[in-house]
């Protein structure tokens, strides 16, 4: 595919390299050369579009991306049987590194002296009474700016101006409702619904039926003529008419009027890397594209936090937004945050700010979208009094702004609402019972066995004639789900939102009492926002999950940041998961890599020395070994690495497994009938299968039973071959047995979560083909994920205040 244009900064005189955008302690990859051609456009390996498509995080695919390399060959290979060896643990050394704090930003209060001085000259306290009065006046400008782009956002939006037909009466709705010009009810043919009642019996023999919801929103179709206008300017800047599509998906109909005017725009297409954007811009501008355009400066700060979303931000420390800026040959990094800000592209939030004598009004504002810049920009106009503590300024998207802010808003509403708490409901001894009886809102932590206790809470729910249910994160886990609960009673959180299951009841919300929600950890902000949104007052609530295992491949990270915020009951699973591997997962949640004891080999080490051998090994195992040993088939045991790419990645273990398992000329995109695909059919969610049949619609999968048809469109992007994933594509499902590959210079992108994760998906069996040495103990001893920076927790503890634990 023909590369976008590549190049440095606009107006600089030669070809530099782009820096690292700076996420707070996270580690980064080095940069792209211009040229290079990972950095070739959309569709290249290691972008942000094919992680989020695997259901990653970018930071995590970049990694992956890495893959591993073959070290120095030359030495014999090992037994042919390597479960027939001893089984074997290796143990913990001390090392690795801490990860810093993250820079406060805080503005300086200036230096005042004593005027004691009688003699001083009125020509100096002329000039000091100017300057001040320049910094008075410039503040005042920008609060009226500032205040001139709030008033404009909130006036209403009649229909046919800046939104047009449904959106825009909706819109418009809503605005009068909210300015108490109109009452609700005038919005409503009928009268308003009567109070909802508890069902009498359980949730899958009462629940109302409900026409199932559409399926997730699709690109509105795009005329002809606006696809022929987008290509001719992505032809004049010399970037690939194929993007047109996409060009057309991101910025709409008049796509190429905007591109013409602003071709930074470019980079709202998923893939696109700044220093593209620039050749392109430079290409339509000529000499008139500078690197201090504040168009540029405006997409930039866009892109950055864009990025950092794809990373699990929901915001930014406004000093590593400044750091990324000069990274990319911005003049003026604070002028630019400062536009961006005015501009309405950001928003600025002070979340977290000490508590002063007689600031209410501050605190008001404090966690709000709409006010806290103009607390950011007021704070310190007034009187230069003793120097404030410093204060970490965060910027963020509006996009997931609203979504953290409308979710703190849910769950406090959870929380506060009545629930009835009649003791008879649910059974005597279970602690999370109790809990879930007084409280609308209750996290439960726990590994695999945990499981079964928040599934007791969905049948004890039912069997008491209370609508009850509970959602998994794949079809796995609500498949593991319904045989604890009966099938009509477990769901995917996915199709649960999509309308599958309980109905609704006449006020739109979910027809539930009581939702037991596993894999809690993977549930990202925007997802959990539309969730809680779904429930009515005096649902319960229970978020249950695993905190050690990697967090989800959207922004936020709402199971930590509910645990972290102590507003509401957290119960605490003692239920140990059963074997050896569950006595290697536990040590390993805890930051230690135990030998365990494991009679009937249920964890194996198989040491290797390069890449290649680690391929052989992991073949053999997958192959012939495990099946002949423990007797479970190759349909249930699992490949597992780091990456997707390099020596020993998933390409590489899934050409090699292939050529074993099913040969084939892959005839259908890549694929034969009977091979193991893997689809991403959603962000963060992988599907495992096996493929049956190609048509014209797409290919067909077997999903254990289940069919599902990945349409041909998506089969390029979307569809891998399964016999090897990553640890991000296994969260959520388990196997009998599993082949966990550390190869050589893999080494580099462990640490405790992913060996929790990829170690804690096998059931009966762990083999682990291990190539790095100490590496692995000091992961688990020591290095921990990158933390991801989020609002949701200060935005609860304004909110609810923590409860007793």
């Amino acid at each position: 595919m023909t590369a976008l244009p590549q190049g440095s900064a606009p107006g600089s005189t030669a070809d530099e390299s782009a820096e690292a955008e700076v996420v707070p302690e996270t580690a980064q990859a080095p940069a792209e050369e211009p040229g290079s051609p990972e950095g070739a456009g959309p569709g290249g390996e290691g972008g942000a579009r094919a992680a989020a498509e695997d259901g990653e995080p970018a930071d995590a695919a970049a990694g992956e991306e890495a893959g591993t390399t073959d070290a120095a060959a030359g030495e014999e290979a090992g037994p042919a049987d390597p479960v027939a060896g001893e089984a074997a643990g290796p143990t913990a050394e001390a090392g690795g590194s801490e990860a810093g704090a993250a820079e406060a930003e805080h503005e300086a209060q200036p230096d005042t002296t004593d005027t004691t001085d009688a003699q001083a000259t009125e020509a100096t306290e002329a000039a000091q009474v100017s300057e001040a009065a320049a910094e008075l006046a410039a503040q005042r400008e920008l609060r009226a700016r500032i205040a001139a782009r709030k008033a404009e956002k909130e006036a209403p939006i009649p229909a046919g101006t800046k939104l047009s037909g449904t959106a825009a009466d909706l819109l418009a709705a809503v605005r009068a409702v909210e300015s108490g010009e109109k009452s609700g009810a005038a919005f409503f043919a009928g009268p308003p619904p009567a109070p909802r009642k508890p069902a009498s019996g359980p949730a899958q023999e009462t629940a109302p039926a409900r026409p199932r919801a559409p399926e997730p929103a699709q690109a509105p179709a795009t005329s002809a003529e606006a696809l022929d206008a987008v290509r001719g300017v992505l032809r004049r800047g010399g970037a690939p008419e194929a993007l047109a599509a996409q060009v057309t998906g991101a910025l709409g109909e008049q796509a190429a009027e905007r591109l013409d005017a602003d071709p930074w725009q470019l980079l709202a297409v998923p893939g696109v890397r700044p220093e593209q954007a620039d050749g392109f811009a430079r290409a339509l501008l000529g000499a008139e594209c500078r690197p201090d355009d504040e168009r540029r400066a405006a997409a930039l700060v866009g892109w950055i936090l864009e990025q950092a979303a794809v990373r699990g931000h929901t915001a930014l420390a406004a000093d590593d937004v400044r750091k990324a800026l000069a990274g990319r040959s911005v003049p003026d990094p604070d002028e630019a945050v400062q536009q961006a800000i005015a501009e309405g592209v950001v928003l600025v939030f002070q979340d977290g700010l000490a508590e002063e004598p007689d600031s209410t009004e501050n605190a008001e504002n404090t966690g709000s979208a709409e006010n806290t810049a103009d607390a950011a920009d007021i704070d310190g106009a007034e009187e230069a009094a003793e120097p404030a503590e410093p204060v970490e300024v965060l910027l963020g998207l509006d996009r997931y702004a609203l979504a953290e802010e409308s979710l703190a808003d849910g769950l406090a509403r959870l929380l506060n609402s009545p629930v009835g708490n009649d003791g008879s409901v649910w059974p005597e001894g279970s602690e999370l019972a109790r809990a879930v009886a007084g409280s609308g809102l209750v996290a439960h932590t726990g590994g695999e066995a945990a499981r079964a206790e928040s599934a007791a809470v969905v049948t004890a729910a039912a069997a008491a004639g209370l609508r009850a249910a509970g959602a998994a994160h794949t079809l796995d886990g609500q498949r593991r789900l319904a045989e604890l609960t009966g099938p009509l009673a477990a769901f995917t959180l996915a199709g649960l939102l999509s309308g599958e299951g309980p109905g609704r009841d006449a006020d739109g919300t979910l027809a539930l009492d009581v939702l037991v929600v596993q894999d809690a950890g993977q549930v990202d902000v925007e997802t959990a926002a539309i969730l809680v949104e779904s429930l009515a007052d005096g649902c319960r609530l229970v978020l249950s999950g695993d905190p050690g295992v990697l967090g989800p491949a959207g922004a936020g990270q709402v199971f930590q940041d509910v645990l972290a915020a102590r507003v509401c009951p957290v119960v605490a699973s003692r239920l140990p998961d059963p074997g050896p591997v569950g006595e290697l997962v536990s040590g390993i949640g805890i930051g230690e890599l135990n030998q365990v004891e494991a009679p009937g080999k249920e964890v194996v080490i198989v040491p290797v020395r390069d890449a290649g051998e680690a391929v052989h090994r992991s073949v053999q195992l997958l192959a012939d070994s495990i099946p002949r040993a423990f007797g479970i088939p190759v349909e249930q045991a699992q490949v597992i690495t780091v990456g997707h790419g390099g020596s020993a990645g998933t390409r590489a273990l899934n050409a090699a497994l292939k050529q074993r398992l099913n040969p084939g000329p892959g005839r259908f995109g890549g694929f034969d009938p009977g091979d193991r695909a893997a689809y991403a059919k959603d962000l963060g969610r992988t599907v495992v299968g096996t493929v049956v049949e190609a048509d014209a619609e797409g290919l067909r999968l077997d999903c254990a039973g289940t069919p599902v048809l990945v349409p041909k469109e998506r089969v390029e992007s979307a569809l891998r071959h399964g016999w090897a994933l990553t640890a991000h594509q296994a969260i959520g499902m388990r196997w009998p047995a599993v082949v966990a590959v550390l190869p050589g210079d893999a080494a580099q992108g462990l640490n405790r979560a992913w060996v929790y994760t990829a170690f804690g998906r096998a059931e009966r069996h762990l083999s682990v083909v291990h190539g790095v040495d100490q590496a692995l103990p000091r992961a688990v001893a020591e290095i921990l994920p990158a933390p991801r920076t989020t609002r949701l927790t200060p935005l609860l503890h304004g909110l609810v205040k923590p409860a007793e634990q």
